[in-house]
């Protein structure tokens, strides 16, 4: 039986379950499950590529996504990031994505559960894991659970609100005291790692759900999936990490990027966040960091009006790439797009424009791809007014990172500790010998390896 059909039976069935406080069971379907990807990588080593699907215009749909995962691939990507993938609500809809009406279903607008299939497999065939986002803090007012008022935070006149705190009134805000909610959605996430076979979720307003829900969710997902799973949380709360998520926001980082490359503010800034940022961590818990994503490129700017243009845009991204963390590309990034990208509508994106900065990016990742001292070397950073300067270092590899974050030239005082030593171009093996000061260029990035005797 298609999914189509059977997947609202199965959910209307358990809602009856629900609502006589019955346990919930995990949804299924009569279809073969997909293989499980045994290959998600580790943390330290994910390149991530948020998919906002109705950038692709015409082709905003699964298989339209397929036909671009040769070229997202060749950025060295191993993690596709999809944006809510659920059917719309209808009640006081702005066509937001983030407003599902339907967990155990995909919204038609990009296709059929076999479509979603299809891209599942094709994306594992070219040695990709997939998350999907999960909205867990609220739903669609069309949503069959609203049916289940006790499931909805409410008013001292019992009508269920919208998230407090928030102007978003296409969604209604759902209750963490209500155990079977609780349930329906662990085994809603559940059946898309089983069902679906994807490799984890980035969670929507992660900062919105109680702690003990997600430790509750994660254990949960943990024991019923004997495999690796990407867990990324939308905010920057510290027990995120206890909790079971191995990846939260780098937030302060992203600001303090603006304030550097926007404002002027001391380039030596970046490493005290850095560092700020991973301070108490627990171990193989990373932050993500990016220069854009969905949010920033729709409300704010895209990066080449944040950052002065597209060596600008470029150059706070090798810093953002090769500084730490996991790194995040969204898509129209790779391309240099110069007017917001919408994710309530669908727009068209030129995929072929500014070639060079697409070949730029890909060059820089393939660098990270297979530089082991790039992923999760040693840092130390060399504090500057203009430039960001810093080596990564792990036994036998060394790499060092020279950006100049100002529109201007300038000439960078090398620090003596570096010049002691023989280095090469990172990129064509060239020597590169250091004298006491390098001229630079605007927004000029030099990447150099150290050669080891």
């Amino acid at each position: 039986m298609n999914p189509k059909f059977i997947l609202p039976v199965l959910f209307a069935l358990s809602l009856l379950f629900f609502g006589c406080d019955q346990e919930s069971t995990q949804p299924s379907n009569d279809n073969p499950q997909l293989e499980p990807f045994l290959e998600v990588p580790a943390v330290e080593d994910i390149i991530m590529y948020e998919v906002n699907l109705r950038a692709y215009g015409e082709d905003s749909n699964f298989q339209g996504l397929i036909n671009h995962l040769d070229a997202i691939k060749a950025l060295q990507v191993n993690t596709l990031w999809l944006m809510p993938i659920h059917p719309i609500g209808e009640i006081n809809s702005v066509n937001s994505p983030y407003s599902v009406q339907d967990y155990l279903d995909v919204n038609p607008e990009f296709g059929t559960f076999s479509d979603f299939s299809d891209l599942i497999d094709a994306a594992h065939a070219r040695e990709m894991a997939v998350i999907i986002d999960w909205v867990a803090n609220h739903t669609a007012w069309d949503n069959p659970w609203i049916d289940s008022t006790a499931w909805y935070t409410q008013d001292g006149n019992g009508n269920i609100v919208q998230p407090p705190g928030t102007n978003w009134q296409d969604v209604a805000d759902l209750n963490y005291d209500n155990q079977n909610m609780r349930q329906g959605m662990i085994d809603a996430m559940s059946y898309w790692v089983t069902e679906g076979a994807v490799d984890g979720f980035r969670c929507d307003a992660a900062d919105m759900v109680p702690y003990d829900f997600w430790a509750q969710a994660l254990d949960s997902l943990s024991a019923r999936v004997d495999r690796d799973l990407i867990l990324l949380a939308e905010g920057g709360r510290e027990d995120h990490f206890s909790a079971g998520f191995q990846l939260n926001y780098g937030w302060d980082f992203y600001n303090t990027l603006k304030n550097v490359f926007i404002n002027n503010g001391f380039a030596g800034n970046l490493f005290s966040t850095h560092f700020a940022e991973y301070s108490g961590l627990l171990p193989l818990s990373h932050k993500l960091r990016f220069i854009t994503n969905h949010d920033e490129s729709a409300w704010d700017a895209p990066p080449p009006v944040l950052f002065d243009g597209l060596n600008g845009s470029l150059a706070s991204a090798v810093v953002t790439m090769y500084l730490g963390g996991v790194p995040l590309i969204y898509s129209t990034q790779e391309v240099g797009v110069q007017h917001t990208v919408p994710f309530f509508t669908v727009s068209d994106t030129d995929w072929d424009q500014n070639p060079e900065l697409r070949a730029a990016y890909q060059t820089y990742l393939e660098l990270y791809a297979e530089t082991p001292a790039l992923r999760y070397g040693s840092l130390e950073g060399f504090f500057d007014i203009d430039v960001v300067s810093f080596r990564r270092i792990i036994p036998g590899e060394e790499v060092l990172v020279i950006v100049n974050v100002r529109n201007n030239d300038l000439n960078y005082a090398v620090p003596t500790l570096l010049r002691i030593y023989n280095w090469e171009n990172a990129f064509d093996a060239a020597l590169y010998p250091l004298s006491s000061t390098i001229s630079m260029s605007p927004y000029d990035i030099i990447v150099l390896k150290r050669v080891f005797e």
